[in-house]
C-alpha cells in the first residue's frame, strides 16, 4: 500500500525553504510528499525537492494578518485533506509556534498518525511529540523532528538547503555571473537596513568595481529604484521567486536582512553578507550551509523580541552598520574585485 505524507510549513518564503532538508527525508523514506503551505510560502514550496504537489492554506494562527477564523472555512479546509488522504503528517513550526490547531483539524481530516515539536501537552492530537534540546539551527530543528518520525536523508545528501533545478535562464536580466546582489527590503521593518544606507553600499560597491543587481518584490519597486539609483541594475518586481533564485545563484555574493530571499541564496549555494537584526536569534536564522558574514550588533536592546517594528529609536543594531563595512565584507567573501 502506498503511503502518502502530509508535510506542512504554514509560513514564508524562507520558513519553508529551511524546512527543506526535513521534506527530502521525508520524501526518502514516503511514496508520494504533500505539502501544505500559506500564501506566504506556497511559491518557495513548489521549489522544494521531494514535494509532489502543494496545498495552499492560511491558518488564522500562523498568518500575520489573519482572517476571522470561520466554522465553513475550517470544515472545508478538513474536507480538502480527507480528499488527499495522507496516512501521516509531520507539522514544523518556529519555536513561538503551536502544532495543535492544525493536528486538532487533522484528526477530524482522518489522518491516522501525527508527529510535531510540541512543550504543550497534546491530549490524543499527537502520535508523536517530539522536544528539541538546545538553540540548533532552524533546518536542523526541523530534521530532527523527521529523524523521529523514521525518516533520514540518504547518505548522498549534505543536509543543506536546495532547489528543483534547472532554474529559469535570467541572462538577459543580469548578463555574465559574478555581480553583487543587494536586496534591501524585508517581510517586517525591524529587519530592514535603513534604504540610505543600502543606497550608499550600492554606490560604494559600484566604485570599488563590483557590479550590482538590486532586487525586491513587487511592492518594493520605489524602495529597489531607490537604492539602485543610477548605477545597479534595478529588478525590483520584475522577478518571480524562481527567476529571483536563479539571479542569486548566479552572483558572487547576497548583501541582504534576513528575510526569504537570503535563504534563497544559501539554497543556491551564494554566499551571503547578512544584515542581521537581533530580534530573532542569528543561531536558529541566518543563512544555513553557506560562507556567511553577519553584520549588525547581535547584543542591541532589542534582541530576542520578535518585533515587527523597531522597539529602539534610531534602529541601532542595523543604523550603525555602514557602506564601508558592507564593502569590506564583499570584499573579503571575493577575494578581488569583480
Amino acid at each position: 500500500m502506498s503511503e502518502t505524507v502530509l508535510v506542512v510549513r504554514l509560513d514564508n518564503v524562507g520558513d519553508v525553504l529551511l524546512a527543506g532538508p526535513a521534506v527530502r527525508a521525508v520524501a526518502d523514506g514516503a511514496d508520494s510528499v504533500v505539502m501544505l503551505a500559506g500564501p506566504r510560502g506556497r511559491a518557495a514550496a513548489e521549489l522544494l525537492p521531494g514535494v509532489d504537489s502543494v496545498i495552499e492554506w492560511s491558518a488564522p494562527w500562523i498568518d500575520p494578518e489573519p482572517r476571522p477564523v470561520e466554522r465553513a472555512e475550517m470544515l472545508e479546509f478538513v474536507d480538502r485533506i480527507r480528499a488527499v488522504g495522507p496516512s501521516r503528517a509531520l507539522v514544523f513550526t518556529s519555536f513561538h509556534q503551536s502544532a495543535l490547531p492544525l493536528a486538532l483539524l487533522l484528526r477530524m481530516a482522518g489522518v491516522d498518525w501525527i508527529g510535531a515539536i510540541s512543550e504543550d501537552y497534546p491530549g490524543s492530537l499527537l502520535d508523536l511529540r517530539h522536544t528539541v534540546d538546545g538553540d540548533p539551527p532552524e533546518p536542523e530543528r526541523a530534521l530532527s523532528l523527521a529523524r523521529a518520525a523514521g525518516f533520514t536523508l540518504p547518505e548522498s545528501d549534505t543536509g543543506r538547503l536546495a532547489l528543483r533545478r534547472p532554474l529559469p535562464d535570467v541572462a538577459d536580466k543580469v548578463g555574465d555571473p559574478g555581480y553583487v546582489v543587494v536586496h534591501p527590503g524585508a517581510s517586517v521593518p525591524a529587519r530592514e537596513w535603513p534604504p540610505d544606507r543600502c543606497a550608499a553600499a550600492v554606490r560604494s560597491l559600484a566604485a570599488e568595481g563590483y557590479r550590482v543587481v538590486v532586487t525586491g518584490a513587487s511592492g518594493e519597486s520605489a524602495l529597489t529604484e531607490r537604492v539602485a539609483g543610477n548605477v545597479a541594475t534595478d529588478l525590483g518586481g520584475r522577478t518571480g521567486l524562481a527567476e529571483l533564485a536563479a539571479v542569486l545563484d548566479r552572483a558572487c555574493v547576497v548583501v541582504a536582512p534576513n528575510t526569504g530571499p537570503a535563504h534563497l541564496a544559501a539554497a543556491v549555494g551564494t554566499p551571503v553578507v547578512s544584515l542581521f537584526a537581533p530580534v530573532v536569534r542569528a543561531a536558529r536564522w541566518a543563512p544555513y550551509g553557506v560562507a556567511t558574514t553577519l553584520l549588525g550588533d547581535q547584543q542591541a536592546p532589542c534582541r530576542d523580541t520578535r518585533a515587527r517594528v523597531c522597539p529602539v529609536p534610531g534602529h541601532p543594531c542595523l543604523s550603525e552598520v555602514g557602506a564601508d563595512d558592507v564593502v569590506e565584507a564583499v570584499e573579503a567573501m571575493t577575494g578581488a574585485v569583480a
